[in-house]
């Protein structure tokens, strides 16, 4: 080798390079893959997904202890601690971050320009200025997107049709979200469309949640959309409780409907974040992260709790329930 090939490698190594680095040891076998996982809710709230996730990866055969280091950071929904996480990641040898949800992946990005970030799952990437474009994304930062705003819109069509007399509905949003300024407009414009006034509520942490809910209820709010975040996901089954226990309807993902809400409408974010592992599989092997086009879900489900709908007091119309993808009794 000529000397300058050889201070070339070492420099390379030094900084960090994803594409070299990732395929020579994939080829040599020599060291495991370093991935890092930066969750912006809790462990328990993400397991599921996790484990998913660390499923894919040992389909496309990397096993922890023999060739995958997997290692995790949790912000605890304290979105303001992501940076710091994102770092130690990177600090940590990482050569691959994933992670959910545009603070996240916001985050991630600050942290490194070189480390090979994955979305698992994220709100409108090209809106929120996370990629270039979805065919070509650019820098080091790729995964799965869908367009959040969309979804919203889908769901308030679907609630209007279970709930036609509806006028006061609530709007749960985390504002520490950067996707909640692009969302809130969009959710305002489409609701007022539908005959909706809307009313926002902002929740940063748990307690603002269930505080929310008190208050939704003494404005005699007559349903509320959850929103696309990961504090809200992370505690589903809460968030559902919450909207039973104060008889108000309520719409959003999959996971709160089948958590206790009355319809939940969405891809499934167990599969995005299994898929994430091929990403990381295509990244270890060489691939750069700009050129692995992002990719959106195509198949979205709706979810009907009948059992929900019951303890409201609500019948379910048949149409809805002959489009359901999943009843809940």
């Amino acid at each position: 080798m000529k000397r300058r090939e050889f201070i070339t490698l070492i420099g390379c190594a030094a900084t960090s390079c994803v594409s070299w680095p990732l395929a020579a040891r994939a080829q040599q076998g020599t060291e495991p893959l370093r991935v890092g996982f930066l969750g912006a809710a809790s462990a328990a709230g993400y397991a599921t997904r996790v484990d998913a996730l660390r499923a894919g990866l040992r389909d496309l055969g990397y096993v922890e202890g023999r060739n995958l280091v997997f290692e995790a950071r949790w912000a605890e929904d304290n979105y303001e601690r992501l940076l710091t996480l994102a770092r130690e990641l990177v600090g940590s040898g990482c050569q691959v971050i994933v992670t959910h949800g545009t603070p996240g992946a916001r985050a991630a990005k600050q942290a490194s320009a070189q480390v090979a970030i994955v979305m698992a799952v994220s709100g409108d990437a090209v809106a929120s200025k996370l990629v270039e474009s979805l065919a070509r994304p650019g820098g080091n930062v790729t995964g799965s997107s869908f367009f959040s705003t969309e979804l919203k819109v889908k769901r308030l069509e679907q609630l209007k049709e279970l709930l036609p007399q509806v006028k006061r509905l609530g709007y749960l949003f985390n504002p520490a979200n950067p996707m909640a300024e692009i969302n809130l407009p969009s959710v305002e414009k489409a609701a007022a469309a539908l005959g909706l006034e809307t009313q926002p509520f902002e929740v940063r942490t748990p307690a603002e949640v269930s505080a929310a809910f008190v208050t939704l209820a003494d404005r005699r709010v007559q349903a509320v959309l959850i929103d696309d975040d990961s504090l809200l996901t992370g505690h589903a089954a809460a968030v559902a409780a919450l909207a039973l226990q104060h008889r108000i309807p309520a719409v959003g993902q999959t996971e709160f409907a089948q958590a206790g809400a009355l319809i939940g409408y969405g891809p499934k974010q167990i599969e995005m974040f299994r898929r994430a592992a091929y990403f990381i599989d295509k990244i270890a092997k060489g691939a750069k992260p700009g050129d692995l086009p992002v990719e959106q879900p195509t198949k979205f489900e709706l979810v009907v709790n009948l059992k929900a709908a019951q303890a409201l007091g609500l019948e379910v119309p048949a149409t809805l329930l002959a489009r359901a993808d999943e009843v809940i009794e």
